[in-house]
């Protein structure tokens, strides 16, 4: 047996693995790609989520509900730099009416997502998980909204948000500074995701696999710092460029290193919820279903309005349509009951760790 297989088999049985064996195993897969290796790693993952969530896959319904942002990270579509970009709110008449049609449809996790936009203050995020608690208190509240300080996510918690997606895109200081303006640094990222912790959030960290100057260093150390953070959520999904970007020339992060990752993070953290993500889907028209049975146990179908959601724009030629809307939820079955799958329609929330 490779000694890749003997490690994959330890983080199986041990959970994880040193930084050195880590950042061997990474350079060894960019170096070969090894399909085998692949393959007998995503079996492993499948078998672990199978034993610890059955055969459900969690649905979450996302509301993109701002593409306005402060920051300018180079890699994204909605940087404040992109003149480009279509930019929207979603008014709070607006958000709750998207929670109302997907609970109709069977959500009952609803991820606010947007970029960085003081717009939304504390106070209105605050009345806005109030309001969606009131009316659907059976339902889990998940925020993503960056970078804020420990007493609006405080704030934020007390309202009745309970998950916060915060990615932290990489852990690698001279990496982070590649993907990031000087304005912006790894250690307050870092930061914000152990005060999350500390309040008392079900808190997702992630990354882009395959971002410009990524190598296996970085991807080591992303690992060791999951390690250590014990998310409840990883959200991870491949570099894809946008063309309004300083990256609009660099090349996609590939399906087959995605799911690689994928299947590493569920043998590190077996009882982790791992979406197969959008852009999974966006660069493989079964990207999803490859996620799925990779390790993946979530899928995060789209409830925003229809004539916003190609406004959300972070990287180029990202899916809208099919089965990405939540409308098409009847397909999203029919396509995870081909796999052996079933949609739980629950909130889903992470067994205790």
């Amino acid at each position: 047996m490779s000694r890749e297989k003997e490690w994959i088999d330890r983080l199986e049985e041990e959970k994880e693995l040193k930084q050195e064996e880590w950042e061997a195993l990474f350079q060894y897969w960019l170096d070969h790609e090894d399909k085998e290796l692949l393959s007998y790693v995503c079996e492993k993952g499948k078998r672990v989520k199978e034993e610890t969530f059955g055969n459900k896959v969690y649905i979450r319904g996302l509301i993109e509900f701002t593409s306005y942002c402060k920051n300018d990270c180079y890699y994204c579509g909605l940087r404040k730099s992109n003149k480009e970009a279509e930019r929207y709110r979603l008014d709070e008449e607006t958000i709750l009416d998207c929670c109302e049609k997907g609970y109709e449809l069977g959500f009952r996790t609803f991820v606010l997502q947007g970029g960085e936009d003081f717009f939304f203050t504390a106070d209105r995020i605050g009345e806005l998980v109030r309001k969606i608690k009131g009316k659907f208190p059976d339902c889990a509240v998940t925020l993503s909204e960056g970078e804020r300080d420990f007493d609006t996510y405080k704030a934020w918690f007390d309202a009745g948000a309970d998950r916060y997606l915060l990615r932290h895109e990489t852990a690698d200081e001279a990496h982070y500074r590649l993907l990031h303006p000087d304005s912006l640094s790894l250690e307050n990222r870092k930061e914000c995701l152990r005060n999350l912790k500390k309040i008392g959030y079900q808190t997702g960290c992630g990354i882009m696999v395959g971002s410009p100057g990524q190598t296996a260093r970085c991807l080591a150390e992303d690992m060791v710092f999951m390690k250590e953070l014990h998310p409840e959520m990883v959200g991870l999904g491949p570099f894809i460029p946008q063309h309004a970007t300083p990256f609009a020339d660099q090349k996609p992060g590939t399906l087959e290193e995605t799911l690689f990752i994928l299947a590493l993070v569920r043998l590190m953290l077996p009882k982790v919820l791992l979406p197969a993500t959008t852009a999974l889907g966006t660069i493989h028209p079964e990207g999803r279903e490859l996620g799925i049975l990779s390790g993946a146990n979530v899928v995060m179908p789209n409830l925003s309005p229809s004539d916003v959601r190609k406004k959300y724009l972070l990287y180029d030629n990202k899916i809208a349509t099919g089965a990405e809307a939540a409308e098409a939820l009847d397909s999203l079955r029919e396509r995870m009951k081909a796999i052996g799958c079933e949609i739980a329609v629950d909130r889903g929330d992470s067994p205790e760790l």
